[in-house]
């Protein structure tokens, strides 16, 4: 027995290495075809890194005050000068990007999950199902975002997690929308009534036969509603609902930067800087991937 499954590993190992070989070079034909996904991409794990390692990139503690060197311009040893406090401006710059891309990934785990869920049962199953969630919605989309994730932060307590869930609520209609439309698409197809004739369940019909159909699109939103995500969180950092002082949130920093913009403006620019980098990265990913994802903008 192990001479026949050695044997069957021995011709299986080549196969697999093709397969590997195939995958790597569809790829690079992507990456060449579309050089800004492999760009910002770099970009966005960069940024990633600097988060996860933020305590080996950052010179200083974020928290630590030096009332001697207050609103010290840039220099070598304060690369963003020091805010009106003494603290670094380049390592709470740092510490932000922690933050700020854990919000997106967790706000937009929360819509992608409750948005998605939504939009395939309303858009498999019609019926009431499709019109009350559609008029729930509706609701929703009728207040503005940010003015919507200010109210659900006001009743909830202004935190960091609390900015992390009405930062995910007000994205949810996005999710929804576009699950629904995708759905309405898919579950014509001749393929979904063939496997609903046969016996399959719903539960089988949406996981295996809608959701692969649908996960494009959804992939692409989810990049480019990061951006979104990091927007709205430094909104609410700015006006003082989102995540509270002492964390080194990149709205609230620019806050504190705009009391003492005739004195000190260079602090605006640390975290104006990432917001912007980070913002026009996602957004450049998204519309990269679209291209490569969607057939119909694919370059031949």
């Amino acid at each position: 027995m192990s001479a026949v499954a050695a044997e069957s590993q021995s011709v299986l190992a080549p196969e697999r290495l093709d397969e590997l070989r195939r995958r790597a070079e569809r790829w690079w034909k992507t990456s060449r075809r579309y050089p800004r996904m492999l760009i910002f991409g770099a970009v966005i794990g960069v940024l990633i890194l600097i988060g996860i390692f933020a305590p080996i990139v950052a010179p200083y503690d974020p928290l630590q005050t030096a009332p001697a060197q207050v609103l010290a311009q840039p220099s070598p040893a304060h690369l963003l000068g020091t805010d009106n406090i003494g603290r670094d401006q380049f390592s709470r710059v740092v510490y932000g990007a922690r933050i700020s891309l854990g919000v997106a990934v967790i706000a937009v785990t929360i819509a992608l999950t409750f948005g998605m869920s939504m939009g395939l049962i309303a858009g498999y199953l019609g019926g009431w199902a499709d019109q009350a969630l559609s008029r729930l919605v509706d609701a929703m989309l009728a207040f503005p975002g940010v003015l919507l994730a200010i109210a659900i932060t006001s009743a909830l307590g202004p935190s960091l997690r609390n900015a992390m869930i009405a930062v995910g609520i007000i994205q949810i209609p996005v999710y929804f929308r576009l699950a629904r439309g995708q759905v309405l698409q898919v579950r014509e197809h001749e393929f979904i009534t063939a496997a609903a004739v046969i016996g399959a369940s719903r539960k089988r019909i949406l996981g295996r036969h809608i959701m692969p159909n649908i996960a494009n699109p959804l992939i692409v939103a989810a990049s480019i509603s990061s951006s979104t995500s990091i927007l709205a969180l430094a909104a609410l950092g700015f006006i003082g609902v989102g995540p509270q002082p002492p964390d080194p949130d990149w709205g609230s920093m620019i806050n504190t930067a705009s009391g003492v913009l005739g004195q000190a403006p260079w602090l605006s620019f640390g975290p104006g800087l990432a917001i912007f980098l980070t913002v026009f990265s996602f957004s450049m990913l998204g519309d990269a991937l679209r291209d490569a994802l969607d057939p119909r903008l694919r370059i031949n």
